[in-house]
């Protein structure tokens, strides 16, 4: 037993040199920026009681466009290049509640319903009286589908760019090889570095260790060959404020079966055009996954981007807003 005691207190003794070394090998400084809680700067709208980051550009008297991004749990910078369709239209962005720079909310306010609702909020604000246009990236467009089955009378025309997985057997699916690529060694060997990092951040507030945690692991996750997300010999780069923590987790993880199976199951309510656009370089929910999505609208059609990945409109702005402006031109 003694031999047993010895080599267990040699373990944690071992293991408390090894964290040690992590600790003071990962000081520096990890800034992270304020969200619109703390900076007053920042431009914000109220919807349900949430302050939102969000820009608006254009006429307000021009039909609106609403961009949704992805995440759950990303912001809205690195689709600012769809700013250009605000010489046609009235274009916003925000920040999903709980993510980039909007106010954090608590995890049970972190749903699909409660980022439907929101969304219908957005819209209450921007374009109470007409029917919008929807542009969504990744969950965004996820959430944007969800959306058409949900109020079809408010939304004039849709733009889904990647989405994800549409129904539970997808979502199932999906959570699957998501396991294999954060199980890879080197996956978790950066979650423990990322880990001991986070641990010298230093505010701006009481999220802000987990936002840069997650925000870490979702940038590695995307980067990762085996996520397909890039195209061969790059890395995911797209441009991001801040992470959400929270909303990266709580969404899906509270979500059931009849919720995701709401992200398309009901979008066929919607008799509008639809249009959805994936990067040609984007292998696991690239071409054929989408194509596959085009029989839940009842007027849908697919483009592709060439040199493009699954962030397109960071990849290739101009193609993306041509696709686009075209798609809307000839009415859907």
């Amino acid at each position: 037993m003694r031999r047993v005691f010895k080599g267990l207190a040699a373990l944690v003794a071992l293991l408390l040199v090894a964290a040690g070394a992590l600790y003071v090998g990962t000081m520096g400084e990890y800034p992270v920026p304020a969200t619109v809680t703390d900076d007053p700067a920042l431009p914000r709208i109220e919807v349900g009681g949430v302050t939102l980051h969000s820009e608006s550009f254009g006429d307000p008297a021009n039909t609106a466009i609403v961009v949704l991004h992805g995440g759950p749990g990303a912001d809205y910078r690195s689709l600012l290049p769809l700013q250009a369709l605000a010489d046609s239209y009235h274009v916003t962005f925000y920040d999903q509640r709980g993510a980039g720079l909007s106010e954090r909310v608590p995890a049970e306010e972190l749903t699909l319903q409660t980022h439907l609702q929101e969304l219908s909020g957005v819209l209450d604000h921007v374009s109470p009286d007409a029917p919008a246009i929807l542009v969504g990236h990744s969950w965004g467009a996820m959430l944007a589908s969800a959306f058409l089955g949900a109020s079809p009378d408010r939304v004039a025309a849709a733009v889904l760019i990647e989405p994800g997985f549409l129904s539970a057997d997808d979502a199932q699916a999906w959570g699957l090889r998501s396991q294999e690529i954060i199980r890879q060694p080197g996956m978790i060997w950066l979650g423990l570095r990322t880990g001991f990092a986070s641990a010298h951040v230093d505010g701006p507030d009481e999220a802000a260790a987990q936002d840069f945690l997650i925000g870490q692991m979702m940038h590695a996750f995307a980067s990762d060959p085996a996520s397909g997300y890039a195209c061969p010999g790059e890395s995911y780069d797209s441009p991001g404020w801040r992470a959400g923590g929270a909303a990266g987790q709580a969404v899906q993880t509270q979500a059931s079966a009849e919720d995701f199976d709401a992200l398309g199951g009901q979008a066929h309510r919607f008799a509008g055009p639809v249009l959805l656009i994936t990067g040609a370089c984007s292998t696991w929910i690239g071409e054929d996954h989408q194509r596959a999505h085009l029989a839940l609208y009842g007027d849908a059609r697919l483009s592709v981007i060439p040199g493009a990945g699954h962030d397109s409109v960071d990849d290739a702005p101009e193609a993306v807003l041509a696709e686009i402006r075209a798609f809307l031109a000839g009415g859907g």
